[in-house]
């Protein structure tokens, strides 16, 4: 960790569930997995944090509806798939994510909706936006999965708390390729920079 850097990285989401073989896999995510830790690898030491989210649903409970109901098929835009349970192998992080830099951890989704890793918590109870401020951090690098869910209200929200945000290339994975280019040119309207 870097004490003078003023840019943290956020990895959202990067669980089995959300990787090839996940309930929710998405195509590339063990790639993306294993291109993070390789990024890690390479620049840890320019971070004053790296920052890893999760889903982190609770198990015999819709999560605030997040869930379809029992007998309903997910529409795949309010409601999903059971994913993430906490304490599930599907809410851990992917095996191909190296976890010996990540110095915090964000855990979002417990019984409601939560898309953006600024809705979640650190371990210690607080909200990321807080946490980032309080070490001095004022831009963020943001990789993940999915590139049109999770990472883009990632983005978002980071740009409305007032980060300056760079959206990795290379270092995400979407979906769907249209509703992936959608969330590429909202996050790039609303200031991100590489996702353009």
């Amino acid at each position: 960790m870097n004490t003078t850097s003023t840019r943290a990285l956020l990895v959202v989401d990067v669980q089995n569930d959300f990787v090839e073989g996940g309930s929710l896999g998405v195509d590339g995510g063990h790639k993306v997995a294993r291109r993070i830790s390789a990024h890690l690898a390479e620049h840890a030491d320019e971070y004053a944090a790296v920052v890893a989210s999760r889903d982190w649903h609770e198990p015999h409970s819709d999560n605030g509806g997040h869930f379809a109901a029992e007998g309903t098929e997910p529409d795949f835009v309010d409601t999903w798939p059971v994913h993430c349970v906490i304490d599930g192998p599907g809410s851990d992080y992917a095996p191909g994510l190296d976890l010996d830099q990540v110095t915090h951890h964000v855990r979002k989704g417990t019984g409601e909706p939560a898309y953006s890793a600024f809705e979640g918590t650190t371990d210690d109870g607080g909200r990321l936006a807080d946490l980032l401020r309080g070490l001095g951090v004022t831009d963020v690098d943001i990789t993940g999965i999915a590139t049109d869910y999770c990472v883009r209200a990632t983005v978002l929200d980071a740009r409305r708390e007032g980060f300056g945000v760079r959206l990795l290339p290379g270092l995400h994975a979407g979906v769907a390729p249209a509703t992936s280019e959608a969330a590429l040119v909202e996050m790039a309207d609303a200031g991100a920079e590489g996702s353009a």
